[in-house]
């Protein structure tokens, strides 16, 4: 067999698309959580401020998920050529999503235990001074939003450009740290909202319940994020179009009958897949992997045949 044609049969496994826009994003976000939490702190301690101070802390914890979700693409890029892994090192970033949807349901049910404890024993509440905290957060959270939705939009135009199929696909390492920011945002105008109320109209209650809303929120959240990476981590596939696709395109000839289907993810938006079919006909292995051709998510492809008289 001559090596030219063993190399036209080797192919790469770098399945995973250049992030390296979210990447910076994702940087810049953490860069600027990390600095609003030190300040915070820092100015809670000078000016005896619990609120500040709690804020700081509760900042800290996005941060270190944050700090998880751009560990995870940094990894990822830089052993991305490393043969090790076997089927590349996306699932480097969808580990990241994991941890960090576990960190997030932890704030959650941090949140619930602070606020039904704050509702057993009520404490005096420094209206000005929370709702400055709350106000800041909330803005710090904004731009943290926006800088993360931008660097997320610079992927979905590279990556459907020139592309046939429309199916779902989504950066979840990304989602996990968007999930972050999103959260510590929705905490901060449900604080304002509470505060407001109990300030003016005296409803002191206001601010724990506002907490254990803001608490179940996250909680789905998270059980959500960790379904999807947990499903990814055990390859697991529900309802996968991709099997339809690839189905209809292996049987097209009438005569050829998938036996045996396995499909897993490697990429955001690629998947690997190993078929074996039972056909009467003398169809070539290179027949095959051309039919497939069409189905544009398929990165790696194991073609097994089994020939039966008909």
């Amino acid at each position: 067999m001559h090596n030219e044609q063993i190399e036209s049969w080797q192919h790469h496994h770098i399945f995973n698309t250049d992030k390296k826009a979210i990447e910076k994003s994702t940087f810049i976000v953490v860069v600027i959580t990390f600095v609003t939490m030190i300040a915070e702190i820092l100015f809670g301690w000078l000016s005896h401020s619990m609120a500040l101070l709690a804020d700081g802390w509760h900042m800290g914890t996005h941060a270190f998920a944050l700090g998880i979700s751009l560990l995870a693409y940094v990894m990822a890029r830089k052993y991305a050529k490393d043969r090790s892994f076997t089927f590349g090192t996306w699932k480097i970033e969808i580990l990241g999503a994991y941890t960090s949807a576990i960190v997030l349901g932890l704030v959650g049910l941090i949140m619930i235990y602070s606020s039904v404890e704050r509702l057993l024993y009520p404490l005096s509440i420094y209206y000005n001074q929370a709702l400055l905290v709350a106000f800041i957060g909330l803005s710090v959270n904004v731009v943290c939003a926006l800088i993360l939705n931008r660097g997320g939009h610079t992927l979905d135009h590279d990556h459907h450009h020139g592309e046939s199929h429309d199916h779902h696909h989504e950066d979840l390492n990304l989602k996990s740290a968007y999930l972050h920011v999103v959260a510590d945002a929705l905490t901060s105008i449900l604080a304002i909202a509470a505060l407001f109320g109990a300030k003016y109209f005296n409803f002191v209650w206001l601010d724990p319940f506002m907490g254990i809303v803001g608490a179940g929120l996250i909680l789905h959240w998270s059980f959500m994020l960790l379904r999807e990476t947990g499903g990814i981590l055990l390859q697991r596939e529900i309802d996968n179009p991709i099997a339809d696709e690839i189905k209809h395109e292996i049987e097209s000839d009438g005569d050829s009958i998938i036996s045996d289907l396995h499909i897993w993810k490697v990429a955001q938006c690629k998947y690997a897949c190993i078929v074996s079919l039972v056909t009467s006909k003398n169809y070539s292995i290179e027949d095959y992997k051309k039919r497939l051709a069409n189905v544009h998510e398929l990165a790696h492809v194991t073609i097994e045949v089994h020939e039966c008289e008909r």
